[in-house]
Parts: C-alpha cells; sequence; structure tokens
C-alpha cells in the first residue's frame, strides 16, 4: 500500500521535522501513524517530502523526513468546464474528477441549469466543491493540487476555450467520438465541456463552436452530467502520456 499523503503550505528540510495543524491531527489522531511508519507530505504543486514517523504527540507528529523530490506536472494539462448539477451530484463530480487527475475544473452557470448559485449559497458551495477536490487529492495521492475556479457565466466560457490548445464540447448529437478525435502532440492545454442535466442549449453551442470548440460525443448512451467528465478524462488520459 501507498503511504499516505498530507498536504502542507512548505515542504520542511531534509531532517527532523513536526506535522502538526489540521494534518497532524488526522495523522495522529484518526489515522493513529506511529514510530517506524511512513507517510509523504505534498506542497500540492509538485514536491514531496518522504518522511518516517519518530513519535506521536497527541496532535502532532514528530518525523525524520528522507528525501525531497520535485515532481513535473501532468502534459497536456486537462480542464474540465463542469455545468452546475444537482443536489450533492457536483461535488461527486469534483471527487471523480479528481481521482482521474483533471488540473482544472471550472463551475459553469448554464443556461439549463437548474442548481443556481447566488450570493452566501453559491460561496458555500463553491467551498465544498473546493474542499471536496483537496480531500479527493490526498486520498489519490496527488502532488499537485487541482484547481477550482470561481463561478463562471457562458461569455466567461466562450473567452476561456479561445484560449487553449485543443476544446471539446460533450454533446449527444454530436457525430465524432471523442475516443477517435486527432489530439495534437503540441496540444499543452485541453478543455472539456460538460453540460448540465437539461442539455447545452443551441446558442451555448454555437458559441463554443465559433470559440474553436469542437463538438464529440463519448459512446452510444448518455451519461449523467456528474460522470460524463470524469468519463471524458479517462478518454483524454489514455489518449496522451498523462496515463503513460
Amino acid at each position: 500500500m501507498t503511504d499516505p499523503v498530507f498536504l502542507v503550505d512548505e515542504l520542511p528540510l531534509v531532517g527532523p521535522a513536526v506535522l502538526d495543524g489540521p494534518e497532524g491531527r488526522h495523522a495522529a489522531v484518526v489515522r493513529r501513524l506511529g514510530p517506524g511508519e511512513t507517510l509523504q507530505l505534498a506542497d500540492g504543486v509538485g514536491g514531496r517530502a518522504s518522511c518516517v514517523v519518530v513519535a506521536a504527540e497527541r496532535d502532532s507528529l514528530r518525523l525524520d523526513v528522507r528525501k525531497i523530490e520535485r515532481i513535473a506536472a501532468p502534459f497536456p494539462t486537462v480542464t474540465v468546464v463542469q455545468a452546475l448539477p444537482k443536489g450533492d451530484r457536483g461535488e461527486a463530480a469534483v471527487e471523480m474528477m479528481t481521482e482521474a487527475g483533471v488540473d482544472t475544473i471550472v463551475p459553469w452557470q448554464a443556461s439549463r441549469s437548474v442548481t443556481r448559485w447566488k450570493e452566501a449559497r453559491g460561496d458555500k458551495a463553491l467551498a465544498r466543491w473546493r474542499s471536496t477536490a483537496r480531500e479527493a487529492a490526498k486520498q489519490s495521492r496527488r502532488l499537485w493540487l487541482p484547481e477550482v475556479a470561481d463561478l463562471a457565466s457562458t461569455a466567461d466560457i466562450r473567452k476561456l476555450l479561445s484560449a487553449y490548445g485543443a476544446a471539446f464540447v460533450l454533446h449527444e448529437d454530436a457525430c465524432q467520438p471523442l475516443a477517435l478525435t486527432s489530439l495534437a502532440a503540441d496540444a499543452g492545454t485541453i478543455a472539456l465541456v460538460v453540460g448540465p442535466e437539461g442539455g447545452i442549449a443551441p446558442d451555448e453551442l454555437d458559441g463554443f463552436v465559433e470559440a474553436g470548440a469542437v463538438p464529440v460525443r463519448l459512446g452510444p448512451t448518455v451519461l449523467r452530467t456528474s460522470t460524463a467528465g470524469v468519463a471524458a478524462l479517462a478518454v483524454v488520459n489514455t489518449r496522451t502520456a498523462r496515463w503513460s
């Protein structure tokens, strides 16, 4: 089994160190790690410290940091534009996409989204998405934390798509399968757009195509908005160097 990962703002130097705060409390109290066990500290931007537990305190661990490494970011980077789903399906989508390696998630207020993020409610929902991404990254032993961007409008998404090396809109009526779509080797940034339960409105699709996005489908069945993103991400991962 791989070592558990705990997130820190800054990696310690090789030698003695202390893991305290919420992460230290979780390691000592919840995970009950003890002397001789190993763990990794990650700074969320590719840094990793391999450590051995020297002693467990009430809510912290004393560590011996054995090695520091820097891991390159995934290439190409993948952004998923996720239309707001109903209920807690948004958090489920964020969790699955984080585990599959998404680099950025952009919440999108589509015209047909039933859910509306407004004022305090929207702030709380965004905070839950970000917390979900952080916890899923730890669970999946990721060294690069995904970014969950601020809520975006359709106009924002059009501007965003025009800046990407390759952009695709998942649409059930598209003829072209994502699995057979050409992915340029030099497309360092890829965007995938996932619509809401009611589908992407025609004017939204037209705007995205004008911005350079290509409509594609995943397969013969229609996936939920909460699962389409991770399915598309898996296709891209297997067709690029991300999972090689």
